[in-house]
């Protein structure tokens, strides 16, 4: 495991991590579906990811870096059933920069809904992004390792969803597992990998 490099991240960093999580899922299956227009999709995913994040500054759970070339966002445990009792007030947000892509975006979350763990405490890894020149480094490997030994700590799960091939391994190197069938999105969208990780 590589030097813990992480420290929290506050709300001034968050026009630069929105733009670092947009830039790294432009091509992610999921941003795609949501939003198939390349030009489209890339006006939006910054305001996409700035919501996210302010979902997970609310329980201080944004982790970045000096140089703020990487990021991870989660939620601690309690945290996503909380965002769920807010859930209208984020999808007026969400509607608001995705416009007329919103509906894609909530058959996801309700996908998601209906599948996430329920009576088991967990932190739930959201998001996670490493710019180019940091890559190969094992910078957001430190991150989500950081998220991992709190859950142990706790003697609590984490949970995830992989939306891609790369996602998922990294996923299975830091001891998840498969929890249950891929989500698939209709009309052959593309698929969500629910990933679950016992404490330790």
């Amino acid at each position: 495991m590589p030097a813990r490099v992480g420290r929290p991240a506050s709300r001034a960093d968050s026009d630069v991590l929105a733009a670092l999580l947009a830039d790294a899922f432009f091509d992610d299956p999921l941003a795609r579906w949501i939003t198939p227009d390349d030009g489209r999709r890339a006006a939006v995913l910054p305001g996409f990811f700035r919501v996210f994040l302010s979902m997970s500054f609310a329980f201080d759970a944004v982790r970045t870096t000096a140089g703020r070339d990487a990021v991870m966002t989660f939620l601690p445990p309690g945290g996503w059933e909380e965002v769920e009792r807010h859930g209208d007030a984020y999808g007026r947000q969400f509607a608001q920069v995705l416009g007329e892509d919103a509906a894609r975006l909530s058959e996801i979350t309700a996908l998601q809904a209906a599948h996430h763990p329920v009576g088991r405490p967990h932190y739930y890894l959201a998001f996670g992004a490493v710019s180019p020149g940091a890559r190969g480094a094992g910078v957001l490997a430190s991150l989500v390792g950081e998220v991992t030994s709190w859950a142990d700590a706790r003697g609590v799960g984490v949970y995830t969803e992989a939306s891609s091939p790369g996602g998922r391994a990294a996923c299975l190197r830091h001891g998840f597992t498969p929890a249950g069938p891929a989500l698939t999105l209709p009309d052959g969208g593309p698929s969500l990998e629910p990933l679950w990780r016992d404490p330790r």
